[in-house]
């Protein structure tokens, strides 16, 4: 294991360098981003000519400079918040109580609250660019009539709305990057240049930027409409500012639907995301850049940098997925590479690079496969639990067991579960319980001439000389119990009149949730297809494992000499197909295999919700990519007989 010295050699050296560059370039792309942003605010059809030389002008005066330097401190800003909050798994809440309390976390909270001090220096910045009536905050008015007018400073309530819209962009962009997990920086599948990455996204960052900048000008109208008279008198009272009784006030639908106001609030919140939006792409763009590990080093000092040894590490996350990555990429591309891979030690001929990396990668798909197989009978368990769940039979005095066990894929048969069933399970239709919204339909009338004897037998209660009077021992009983009913009417089967309903005994009162308990379970529950994205979080690194192992394996056929892929074939081979029968298990459940719908319009990655798509693609490939190249060889592979049986699907395509 790496120390924690040496192992963040990697963060200082390789991600903050990428970071800065990142920042670096967003602050170049600034000034033209703002000059665009000046021309469009101040646009006139009717004087084209005279708004680009206003603008041209603006550009060179001393506010427009000083508000070029703040822009540049909050882009570096926002790229040291990328830095610190960036992650390659994505935090998937599995329940809206989970989502609930991701936002009001209070590292989240200290972000939105940055956040929102950024937009308002943003739009301060834009207010001076827009100039006009958004200019400044306070302006010299005179309150009274005639004679008793009196020079005082009032309120801009351009400006106010400008700055608090701003906050509120900040704001909205800090919740929307945990709704969408905009944190999360995925790594492409087609390695492309920097710069064609960045232009094949630019128009995402455009159509994102505006859309989201309409849905928060709408959203803070609605806000600023009920509520905006709370800053404006706070404003007022701390500045010591007044209110020009002869200007309509903005928190009035009037004063709301100035065309040119709303334009102004789109205009300037496109603005501030554009920029944001910006350096969060640039940054994916620079960190996610491959990165070459040597297999290994001429020098003792070094060999913490070597391939086999930071696979290993299990921090920095972005230090082994890079190193994942290099595996893939150096599998397929480069045989000098896999030839280092393959080579043995000196002294002693041990093939440590191997075996270092096999072991690793074959630790990485068996770890799945165990979290499958535990997400599986946990489901399995619930669901079980779910439908033998009933306050009455639980509490009847004579109980039997009934043994219910699940197969483990990767070890032995676990202790079997003990499930408690009541003694009698015909006699329910004695205790005049409520009858059940999924049975009630289908409950037989006894009375009824059309009923049968059978049944009425069946459903007679137990006498206690009967040999059937306590546990029930017989197999083929218990399979009939689902078959039968669990409610039925409350006639009395042995011919005897009906008991009236004062008579039957009253079932215990249970007291009813209250309705903010109703909601909060309501939002406990959790989210099926949730529950199986976060299974697959991080499954972008068993995607690598999988290339990686398969290509290698593929070209030891050829390229390895002395044979060390051979010794640690039948445990890549056992452990893909464990793997691929678990897979499977899961890809049978409800919810699994159903695709969510991408969103367009939000700079969130959504690679993460088909992650377990691209698994299962992968591992099958990987089967098939070994199984062709082997061919009949592999019968040879020592392999269990369920194994081989499985490989044998593969061998002749049929899987």
């Amino acid at each position: 294991m790496i120390s924690s010295e040496k192992s963040c050699w990697f963060v200082r050296k390789v991600i903050c360098w990428r970071a800065v560059a990142s920042i670096a370039w967003a602050v170049l792309l600034l000034p033209p981003i703002t000059g665009v942003f000046a021309l469009l605010s101040r646009f006139s059809l009717l004087h084209p000519i005279q708004t680009i030389s206003e603008c041209l002008s603006l550009l060179m005066s001393a506010t427009a400079i000083f508000s070029l330097i703040l822009l540049c401190g909050v882009i570096l800003m926002v790229g040291f918040l990328n830095l610190e909050y960036y992650t390659v798994i994505p935090t998937i809440a599995c329940s809206k109580i989970a989502l609930l309390g991701q936002l009001l976390h209070p590292r989240q909270f200290f972000n939105s609250l940055v956040h929102c001090i950024m937009g308002i220096i943003v739009a301060w910045c834009c207010a001076i660019i827009i100039g006009g009536r958004y200019e400044t905050l306070g302006y010299p008015c005179t309150q009274g009539d005639g004679s008793d007018s009196s020079p005082e400073m009032c309120l801009n309530e351009y400006h106010l709305i400008l700055l608090l819209a701003g906050a509120f962009a900040g704001l909205s962009y800090s919740l929307l990057g945990v709704i969408y997990n905009m944190n999360y920086v995925s790594f492409h599948t087609v390695q492309q240049y920097k710069y064609l990455r960045f232009k094949g996204s630019i128009h995402l960052v455009v159509t994102c930027s505006a859309t989201q900048a309409l849905y928060s000008v709408r959203n803070y109208i609605v806000v600023y409409f009920f509520l905006g008279y709370v800053p404006k008198a706070w404003i007022c009272k701390t500045l010591n500012l007044h209110l020009n009784s002869s200007v309509h006030p903005l928190d009035s639908i009037a004063g709301l639907l100035d065309l040119s106001l709303l334009y102004h609030l789109w205009i300037s919140a496109s603005f501030l995301l554009f920029t944001w939006y910006i350096t969060l792409l640039l940054f994916r763009i620079f960190v996610t850049e491959v990165y070459s590990f040597p297999v290994q080093s001429s020098f003792t000092e070094d060999s913490h940098q070597c391939l086999s040894k930071v696979l290993t590490d299990k921090q920095p996350m972005i230090l082994k997925f890079l190193a994942l990555q290099d595996l893939a990429l150096l599998s397929q591309h480069s045989p000098s590479r896999r030839s280092e891979v393959f080579s043995l030690s000196h002294p002693g001929g041990h093939p440590h690079n191997w075996n270092a990396i096999s072991k690793e990668c074959m630790s990485l798909l068996t770890d799945l496969t165990q979290r499958l197989v535990a997400y599986h009978d946990s489901v399995a368990t619930n669901g079980r639990a779910k439908s033998l769940s009933s306050g009455s039979e639980r509490k009847t005095s004579s109980e039997t067991t009934v043994t219910l066990g699940t197969e483990d894929l990767m070890s032995p048969p676990r202790p079997t579960l003990l499930m408690k069933t009541p003694a009698s399970v015909f006699a329910r239709s004695i205790v005049g319980t409520p009858q059940s919204p999924l049975t009630a339909p289908f409950t037989p009338d006894l009375d009824s001439p059309f009923a049968s004897p059978a049944l009425r037998r069946l459903t007679a209660p137990v006498e206690q000389c009967s040999p059937w009077f306590g546990t029930v021992q017989s197999p083929h009983v218990m399979r009939r119990a689902p078959k039968l009913w669990s409610t039925s009417t409350d006639s009395q089967v042995n011919g005897s009149p009906q008991q009236s309903p004062s008579s039957a005994p009253s079932p215990k009162q249970e007291t009813k949730p209250s309705l903010l308990a109703q909601f909060l379970q309501n939002r406990k529950e959790q989210l099926p297809e949730a529950s199986s994205q976060a299974l697959f979080a991080d499954s972008q690194a068993h995607i690598w494992a999988l290339e990686g192992l398969s290509y290698l394996v593929q070209a030891s056929f050829s390229e390895d000499q002395f044979g060390v892929v051979q010794t640690t074939l039948p445990s890549i081979l056992s452990c893909m197909l464990v793997l691929q029968e678990a897979v499977d298990r899961h890809f049978k459940l409800p919810h699994a295999s159903s695709k969510p719908v991408r969103s367009a319009s939000s700079m969130g990655d959504c690679t993460h919700k088909t992650l377990r798509f691209a698994l299962r693609a992968t591992l099958k490939t990987a089967i098939y990519r070994i199984t062709t190249t082997f061919g009949e060889h592999l019968n040879a592979v020592k392999l269990t007989a369920e194994h081989r049986k499985r490989l044998q699907q593969f061998l002749e395509y049929k899987e």
